[in-house]
């Protein structure tokens, strides 16, 4: 956006200048050196971690900022953020009972916390669902799904907070509590490209 924004100023201030080709070959110039910048921030991003398969999908945060503090409900009903996992590598995903890519993902997570989960890495599947707590957990029990925790925002304030821009939603964030790359849409997280890039992140300290 920053190159964009340049490039607008550069323009006004030349275009008087200008013939139309000269105009042409001057835009061609600045989208290539826009395109460049922004494949190198995502390498910058993206160093030292194995993005193979699906995870090639993600987007890799340029720089790890902290997630946004935001308030969701745990298996009790009780108020938890994000800093009850800090220290833990975590894959946050936003779900929905209504969200049929959603339903489709959830039996991997739960077979992805079944292998990983525990003092390292957790996952924390945030159901940002009006329906309520019985609903959400009258699904997990009919996929079979034994080791996520019930986690609820019938508010949908997290998402927003977060800056979801549509569900599922998954982000990993790192044992500092800094988001590492973010991904919309399904995927299937137990399989070895994730685990992959899920113990790498372990591996960090």
């Amino acid at each position: 956006l920053a190159c964009l924004a340049l490039v607008a100023g550069l323009f006004d201030d030349l275009r008087a200048d200008m013939d139309d080709r000269g105009m042409m070959r001057f835009l061609k110039g600045v989208a290539l050196i826009c395109l460049s910048l922004a494949a190198a921030a995502w390498d910058a991003g993206a160093a030292g971690l194995p993005l193979e398969g699906e995870m090639r999908k993600l987007s890799v945060s340029a720089e790890r900022k902290p997630v946004a503090a935001a308030e969701f409900r745990d298996e009790k009903d009780a108020p938890v953020t994000l800093e009850a996992f800090r220290g833990k590598i975590v894959l946050l995903n936003l779900w929905a009972t209504w969200c049929v890519p959603c339903r489709e993902e959830m039996p991997a997570l739960d077979r992805l916390q079944a292998q990983r989960g525990g003092a390292d890495f957790q996952v924390v599947a945030v159901a940002q669902d009006r329906g309520g707590r019985a609903k959400v957990e009258k699904f997990l029990t009919e996929i079979g799904a034994t080791t996520l925790t019930p986690y609820l925002d019938p508010t949908m304030k997290s998402g927003r907070t977060w800056g979801a821009a549509g569900l599922p939603a998954t982000i990993l964030i790192d044992r500092q509590g800094r988001e590492v790359a973010r991904l919309y849409g399904a995927a299937e997280w137990d399989q070895a490209e994730a685990l992959k890039l899920i113990d790498a992140l372990i591996a960090e300290k």
